[in-house]
């Protein structure tokens, strides 16, 4: 079992920037892979980013490519996401996942563990 407990949310303005950071539980962090998805209300949970456990190859969806930045430190179980630029669409809770490795990690369905989720809202 890997509990996931995300922070940093908060509300920020039009070209602002947040840090999310998500803490794992568990000491095998490291072969995990790690995903960020985000749900607006009325809307399906969408992909975001996600790191693979080493590091080394890192996944965008196209509407943060360039602006956010996924990274991991394995030494302290974490996750973090770097938001740049933001804009009001990017308004959603955030949730931090794992999984196993070799999956589709742009799916959530390659998860088998969510955190909470922590909001975030971008003012206009």
């Amino acid at each position: 079992q890997v509990q996931l407990v995300e922070s940093g949310g908060g509300l920020v303005q039009t070209g602002g920037s947040l840090r999310l950071s998500c803490a794992a539980s568990k000491r095998t962090f490291s072969s995990y892979a790690m995903g960020w998805f985000r749900q607006a209300p009325g809307k399906e949970r969408e992909f975001v980013a996600a790191i693979a456990w080493s590091g080394a190859i890192v996944y965008y969806a196209d509407s943060v490519k360039g602006r956010f930045t996924i990274s991991r430190d394995n030494a302290n179980n974490t996750v973090f996401l770097q938001m740049n630029s933001m804009k009001p669409e990017d308004t959603a809770v955030y949730y931090c996942a794992a999984a196993p490795r070799g999956r589709n990690y742009r799916t959530d369905a390659a998860y088998d563990y969510w955190g909470q989720g922590t909001q975030v809202t971008v003012s206009s």
